[in-house]
């Protein structure tokens, strides 16, 4: 069963993650029940809830989109159906309507796709789904959320009513509009409306020519409003019936409000799952955009976060278009504490809460920004002390709060504890402070607790490479312009880098000698040793990165040279293939030329059919049997190769003609006459040969290693060398 305390919550900025959650939230019920997020205190709830997640994140990249799950809250219905012989109003009725027809959907969806999501539908399958409240609701309240005409057979014969002595009232207005508009009683306006009656814009001069009621006047006393006496009597029984329509609408929506009172239960139920959904869309939402996933979850004791990054930290850097930094934390039975040391501003305190807070998120449900091979186990206690705890209420200082908060971890901390201090140690003398740090961190050892601890006191430095199950860590940084990294280098103990800093701000050097003087000599040596050590694992971090960039680009140039290879090797195939099938045509072409001349001297067409018949056995028989389709794709294979042949063959011509025209603009050598003898080489090649014998156009040439005939006019006679 975890404990979490308020304290530890805020000093992770827990509250922060709940709110922008919060406002993913498209419902205010979701909001609220989304800053009322806590750690889970069943490991089974824990799952489930962080498998909910999980299954909404993999909707958004598959074509099974969860529905719309948004909706008005209905406390006030509720609250009105709890109590005896109350009515809802229609809109009410049309908001019951809207919420029981988005659950039923979700339903619907869930249990048909099960096997996507089975967490959401476990949640899902505890709800009933029932269409009774819709049907109930759509028989009296139409789309508009107004009451229909025939929810009652009396409402249908009073709005039939209504509508005929309407149809009189304004047949009877206008007859009195037509008469008093030709008399020239009537203003511009003509007519208004007031108490939702229809009345005649009469000019004040004329009001006692009009017969009729007077209804009011106008700002200025300019106009009288008059109802004609012909409207009156009709308007009173329209009066009439209106009231009579609204006492029986009132009676059809306390039918109404009875029938849908035994479903209270189920619509308390609904609007508490669709909340449920709300918060986990947000939750999933929220994964998104920090790239949240949910790592193994072991019973080991191990927490492996690998390229892990604080959530806050990523999305205001992310809006500022500035870089964060992964961390890789990794702890084990055989390496329980970490102590982080360095220079401030280098992330140490950033580098503590990233464990404490994305541990903090994963046991309160929601997927956290690692590496997807990350793991971790559950905590039963997440203590923290973390910034400036000085309390003015209870009058004490920083280190006495300090003091009273370890007393606390030391009564709370077991193997289950996940403890995070900051600045161990500070606000007291630094070797008293120190040594009552080194005592605390002892026993926080001997507890077999994991924890991270921040500090610049070189004596938990030292027992940190002491402690088997203990080891140091330190912030990089550069240097040569002392700037952080905010990179976490497990193994080894930072230096505060506190003379170097000084000096880089410009305090006179020495100011800086007469420092080093006051303490002693050991401690100095110790604090430049270990600034010297963190120098070269800087450059040496360096070389490794160039390194390893190389290696990647050799890797790349590997792979391309390949896919090249492979690609070259494809088209090779392709291009023997279409080579053995011209050959195989031409062969079959010579073979029927043979033939052709066969029959051309001999007329014998029963030897023709029976040599053609031979020749197409002995070539089917070579053939492989292939389906249809089979066939089509190696005809569109063959139809590919050639067009891509026939395309090279295009290219080669086009630049064997560009050539010819090239060698027909440059001038002509004089043309001399070969003989036997001459050293001569090929117009378009290099070797030089001498003319052995010569015949007809021909010239046999001898190369020393073998002899070649070639056509004289293809030759060029070559000056000997003086």
């Amino acid at each position: 069963m975890i404990s979490i305390t308020e304290k530890t919550l805020d000093d992770l900025q827990f509250p922060t993650i709940l709110n922008t959650i919060a406002t993913y939230c498209v419902t205010d019920i979701g909001k609220e029940k989304a800053l009322q997020i806590l750690p889970f205190k069943e490991k089974q709830l824990l799952m489930n809830a962080l498998m909910q997640t999980s299954e909404y994140v993999s909707s958004y990249q598959n074509n099974n989109a969860i529905p719309n799950h948004g909706f008005d809250a209905i406390h006030h219905e509720i609250k009105f159906l709890g109590i005896e012989n109350s009515f809802l109003e229609v809109g009410s009725f049309k908001k019951i309507a809207t919420l029981s027809e988005t659950c039923n959907t979700l339903l619907h969806f869930f249990n048909k796709f099960n096997d996507y999501y089975p967490y959401l539908h476990q949640i899902s399958s505890e709800v009933e789904l029932t269409q009774e409240i819709v049907k109930k609701i759509e028989e009296i309240v139409d789309k508009y959320g107004e009451v229909k005409n025939n929810a009652s057979v009396l409402l249908q014969e009073i709005r039939q009513q209504i509508s005929i002595v309407r149809g009189k009232v304004n047949q009877s207005f206008g007859v009195a509009l037509t008469q008093y508009n030709n008399l020239g009683y009537l203003d511009d306006i003509k007519e208004s409306f007031v108490e939702n009656r229809r009345v005649l814009a009469v000019l004040a001069m004329y009001r006692r020519k009009v017969k009729g009621t007077i209804l009011g006047s106008s700002k200025t006393g300019s106009i009288a409003y008059i109802e004609p006496e012909a409207t009156l009597r009709y308007s009173r029984e329209l009066s009439n019936l209106e009231y009579e329509e609204k006492q029986e609408v009132k009676r059809i929506l306390k039918q109404l409000t009875e029938n849908i009172r035994p479903f209270l239960p189920l619509l308390i139920q609904y609007q508490d799952f669709l909340s449920s959904v709300d918060v986990i869309a947000a939750k999933a939402k929220y994964a998104t955009r920090i790239n949240g996933i949910l790592p193994q979850i072991t019973e080991n004791r191990r927490l492996y976060f690998r390229d892990a990054f604080h959530p806050i930290l990523y999305l205001t850097n992310k809006q500022k278009n500035e870089t964060t930094f992964a961390q890789t934390f990794e702890f084990s039975q055989e390496n329980r504490i970490i102590v982080i040391s360095g220079p401030n501003a280098g992330g140490k305190t950033i580098s503590l809460k990233t464990v404490g807070l994305l541990q903090l998120m994963l046991q309160s449900g929601m997927l956290i920004p690692v590496h997807e091979r990350s793991e971790t186990f559950l905590f039963d206690r997440i203590l923290t002390d973390i910034g400036d705890n000085q309390s003015i209420e209870n009058h004490l200082s920083t280190y006495s709060y300090r003091l009273k908060n370890m007393n606390y971890f030391l009564k709370k901390c077991n193997r289950k504890t996940l403890f995070l201090i900051d600045e161990f140690g500070t606000g007291s003398d630094p070797e008293l402070g120190g040594a009552l740090a080194e005592i605390f961190l002892e026993e926080f050892y001997h507890r077999e607790a994991f924890g991270i601890i921040t500090t610049h006191y070189s004596n938990l430095k030292i027992l940190a490479n002491e402690l088997p199950h203990a080891q140091n860590a330190n912030m990089l940084f550069d240097e040569k312009t002392l700037e952080p990294m905010y990179k976490l280098v497990l193994g080894q103990a930072g230096s505060s880098f506190t003379f170097e800093v000084a000096q880089k701000n410009g305090i006179p050097f020495g100011l800086i000698n007469r420092a080093k003087k006051k303490i002693e000599v050991g401690k100095v040596r110790f604090d430049k040793t270990i600034a010297t050590l963190q120098k070269e694992r800087s450059k040496l971090e360096k070389t490794s990165s160039n390194l390893k960039e190389e290696e990647i680009k050799a890797r790349e140039e590997s792979k391309k040279l390949e896919t090249t290879n492979a690609k070259i090797k494809q088209k090779l195939e392709s291009y023997q293939e279409l080579f053995d099938s011209n050959q195989k045509t031409i062969y079959l072409g010579q073979k029927i030329d043979d033939l052709a001349q066969k029959y051309f001297n001999t007329k014998n067409k029963k030897e023709l059919i029976g040599e053609f018949l031979k020749v197409v056995e002995i070539e089917n028989s070579k053939r492989k049997k292939a389906t249809p389709k089979e066939h089509k794709v190696l005809e569109q294979k063959k139809k590919e190769i050639v067009k891509e042949i026939s395309v090279q063959v295009e290219e080669i011509r086009k630049e064997k003609k560009e050539k010819k025209i090239k060698a027909a603009l440059i001038p002509e050598k004089p043309k001399v006459t070969l003989k036997v003898g001459d050293r001569v080489r090929m117009l378009d090649g290099k070797s030089i040969g001498t003319i052995d014998k010569i015949e007809r156009k021909k010239a046999i040439v001898n190369y020393g290693l073998f002899t070649s005939t070639v056509d004289l006019e293809s030759l060029e006679y070559v000056q000997p060398t003086k």
